[in-house]
């Protein structure tokens, strides 16, 4: 099943170079090269070589969610769940100090947003059996988002909001290679592919955030649990927000990775996820 808006969209042409891609180079997640380093380097800027790669890996994702589409039209839903009742989050310096900055820079559409894809990434990670460092990926979804709202032209949101968090956990007292840690699983998370190991902290982040986004993975989910997650941390009609801040950021960066999600309907996934608002 595919999604009706897509139909006829730029990555409709993109199968045959999937499978060559594939032939030659193997089954790849994200690909190499879009890393921390480069991230810094470019300001987010893909080269042709690495526009092509990242849409091939689309090409491969987007079957992926036609199927959870299907799954939530039939009815499935899974038992992914966190029982809210004595759990506990990340009470460090470092974690109560990024609770604060989200406060103080977010608005309320993007804080909750964050809040929400750290309960939904941990929810995932404990369905995939997955270990990861709990204050690390709490900082970087709280923090993922700083710079969504202030595009800054040339330079994608996700790296320079990965700067920015990894500049202000250096200030709380993180050591150098931590803070970089964060930034750059802040400057990962939209890179298309990371979600796939949320080992990684840009995947954790990544992943949380899709499903948040555009519905990824929810039919794994205990919808009775997603229900209480949105009580405690509403929507505040997040997708007519996210949608204004992904077309000011494409604007912004039109050779970047939001610009090429966009560009592949992107943003009928964000208005076709399985929330009213």
């Amino acid at each position: 099943m595919a999604f009706p808006p897509l139909v006829g969209s730029p990555l409709s042409g993109f199968t045959e170079q999937r499978e060559a891609f594939e032939e030659k180079e193997g089954n790849v997640g994200a690909p190499a090269g879009i890393d921390w380093e480069w991230a810094t380097r470019t300001g987010g800027t893909l080269s042709g070589a690495q526009h092509r790669q990242l849409a091939v890996e689309l090409a491969r994702t987007l079957p992926k969610l036609s199927g959870a589409q299907l799954k939530r039209v039939l009815g499935r839903h899974g038992t992914g769940r966190l029982e809210f009742a004595g759990l506990r989050v990340p009470d460090s310096k470092l974690a109560k100090a990024a609770e604060t900055e989200a406060r103080e820079s977010l608005s309320i559409h993007l804080l909750e947003h964050s809040y929400r894809t750290y309960f939904f990434g941990r929810v995932l990670a404990e369905l995939d059996s997955i270990r990861y460092d709990d204050e690390l990926v709490y900082v970087a979804c709280l923090l993922h988002d700083l710079q969504l709202e202030n595009p800054t032209p040339g330079r994608c949101f996700a790296v320079a909001g990965g700067e920015r968090a990894a500049a202000f956990a250096a200030r709380e007292g993180a050591d150098p290679e931590r803070a970089q840690e964060i930034g750059a699983a802040i400057a990962a998370h939209i890179t298309t592919g990371v979600a796939n190991d949320l080992s990684d902290p840009g995947g954790f982040v990544s992943a949380g955030a899709s499903v948040d986004v555009i519905g990824a993975r929810f039919p794994e989910l205990d919808p009775d649990w997603v229900a209480q997650l949105l009580q405690r941390h509403p929507r505040h009609d997040a997708k007519r927000h996210l949608i204004a801040a992904f077309k000011a950021e494409a604007e912004a960066v039109p050779k970047g990775r939001t610009a090429l999600l966009n560009s592949v309907g992107f943003l009928q996934l964000v208005r076709m996820a399985p929330y009213s608002e």
